[in-house]
């Protein structure tokens, strides 16, 4: 199962570029609904996404999954002390994403 951040849109640059990060929205949807299941984490000094999703996932590019979840636009500016929502199960993303 591939889990996507983002989908080509043909209207972007020919179907070259790529188009909206509908999964973020559909992730941050389902948090608000309850249909994800997550783990609550408070950030300490000098954590950082992405080393965290190596951690929980095994592949720190999905960084961004925990950003989603957690409502957060850009993982570098995630301040010490902000409570993170981390989903525990990927397959749930990616039901929501695919």
């Amino acid at each position: 199962m591939t889990i996507r951040r983002y989908v080509r849109d043909g209207t972007v640059l020919a179907g070259k570029g790529f188009g909206t990060a509908t999964a973020v929205n559909a992730i941050r949807r389902a948090v608000r609904q309850g249909n994800i299941s997550f783990a609550v984490k408070n950030l300490q000094e000098s954590q950082r996404l992405d080393v965290l999703a190596g951690e929980v996932y095994g592949d720190s590019s999905m960084w961004w999954v925990i950003a989603a979840a957690s409502d957060i636009g850009w993982g570098l500016q995630v301040p010490p002390g902000t409570f993170l929502r981390i989903p525990t199960d990927l397959s749930e993303i990616g039901d929501l994403v695919s």
